[in-house]
């Protein structure tokens, strides 16, 4: 299995369509051909701003839009044991939460799912049957991304409302993420793990990290922020998405004296394993998990309570598997709906995504007009500038392609998923740390 980079990057990903819309100017070129979105964004919605293109022929297709319906394509990888299937999920269940309510301005969403059976070919003839079919493509996830990326390049008037992972993908116009790729980390969790561990600690920090170009990416990024921190790594190894035994790795990390390890890149699959070969070694540093790692099955899969307690989590999401779904109405709207798309189904990170971006559209499809249009879809788009998904997690700007600086720390205490020294979730930061800045490296 390849996993890419999900970084600390979900914190609040939830549910309901109450997000926030900050106003964007609009302003049609004299071309003939295009017309130019431009929207303020930086960093957590504000600085720099950001323009977009739509072709004016967008603005008349009506490609998968009814006068009942809007369908929209999800192109996931659901070979392999369902890998992505949550992202198909979560899209769905957004979908029937909506609908629920009576659809956007009286048509209901349809998703229609294709599975790219883990190849680019697979990607790219899915991608091109959506573009061929389907209003937009909305919630897919698939490490093959980039293959439907260059049929997206060849369709800039066909909304792409997904998670990408793919650096090209990311960057065109039609293209618009939840929880974008930005490249770089935040400083906050490094200091607060930094006053955790002691200075003695972080001079003897590690990474296990996957040999995938968008992972890669990732760490390069989270690498610079750890320095600029103070940190210094003593052991940066990568490993193949086919490796299962880390015991060498672990030996190695215990003759170089690793005191910490940041294993906020790995996915359940490897962490799991990782853990379990820490505790066979009788290895104990302090670890640090992420988004991709938090599961109901990480603990049971690790060997149980004993291999995981300690452990932290840092991600840019709410504890969005149960633990906050008393004290975040949308992380229950969340879990509800999913058990509506798919019973007895268990969610993960990529459920969220899906969710997520069905939440993205939907709120563009509601401000795309009664007779809506690829070209009014991606127009209302380019105005959402600020997205949290009623802070299910940290609030993103999809149109500069940027997030901010907040976080949440949690940790592991008797085979539990607790928060850990978060502010108060009815506060101003709605429950996530929001201090230090965001940094990316010079070259990004």
């Amino acid at each position: 299995m390849a996993f890419a980079s999900w970084k600390t990057r979900m914190a609040a990903l939830g549910m309901v369509v109450a997000v926030g819309v900050t106003g964007a100017a609009c302003s049609s070129t004299t071309s003939s051909s295009t017309t130019t979105t431009a929207a303020g964004g930086g960093s957590g919605g504000s600085g720099t701003s950001s323009g977009r293109t739509i072709p004016a022929s967008a603005f008349s297709d009506h490609t998968g839009i009814t006068a009942t319906t809007v369908t929209v394509g999800n192109v996931s990888t659901l070979a392999i044991g369902g890998l992505f299937k949550g992202a198909l999920v979560g899209t769905e269940a957004a979908a029937a939460y909506v609908n629920s309510t009576g659809g956007v301005n009286g048509r209901r969403i349809v998703v229609v799912g294709a599975d790219d059976a883990y190849s680019g070919t697979g990607n790219r003839l899915a991608t091109q049957n959506a573009v061929n079919s389907d209003a937009a493509l909305v919630g897919g996830f698939s490490t093959f991304d980039s293959f439907g990326g260059q049929v997206l390049a060849a369709n800039p008037g066909v909304p792409n409302v997904t998670q990408v992972l793919d650096p090209a993908t990311n960057k065109l116009p039609n293209t618009f993420s939840a929880v974008p790729l930005e490249g770089g980390w935040e400083l906050g969790p490094l200091y607060y793990f930094k006053s955790k561990f002691g200075p003695t600690a972080i001079q003897h920090t590690a990474s296990v990290v996957a040999d995938l170009p968008s992972t890669l990416a990732d760490w390069a990024g989270e690498k610079y922020a750890l320095q600029q921190a103070g940190y210094t790594i003593v052991y940066d190894q990568e490993y193949a998405d086919t490796q299962t035994d880390f015991t060498q790795n672990v030996i190695a990390m215990k003759n170089a004296g690793v005191k910490v390890l940041f294993i906020d890149q790995m996915p359940e699959a490897y962490a799991s394993a990782l853990l379990k070969d820490l505790t066979q070694q009788n290895f104990h540093p302090e670890v640090v998990l992420g988004a991709a790692a938090y599961t109901h099955s990480l603990i049971a899969a690790s060997g149980g309570p004993a291999a995981v307690n300690g452990s932290y989590l840092d991600q840019n999401a709410s504890l969005y598997l149960g633990e906050d779904a008393s004290s975040i109405p949308a992380v229950a709207t969340f879990l509800h709906w999913v058990q509506v798309a798919s019973p007895g189904f268990k969610p993960d990170l990529f459920t969220l995504y899906g969710w997520l971006s069905g939440e993205l559209f939907t709120q563009a499809l509601q401000n795309a007009g009664k007779n809506p249009s690829r070209g009014s879809i991606l127009a209302a788009l380019g105005k959402i500038t600020s997205f949290n998904g009623d802070h299910i997690v940290t609030t993103s700007n999809p149109v500069a392609r940027t997030t901010s600086n907040c976080y949440l720390v949690g940790r592991v205490v008797n085979g539990q998923w607790q928060r850990l020294d978060d502010p108060p979730i009815d506060g101003p930061t709605n429950g996530y740390r929001c201090d230090h800045a965001y940094v990316t490296p010079p070259s990004s």
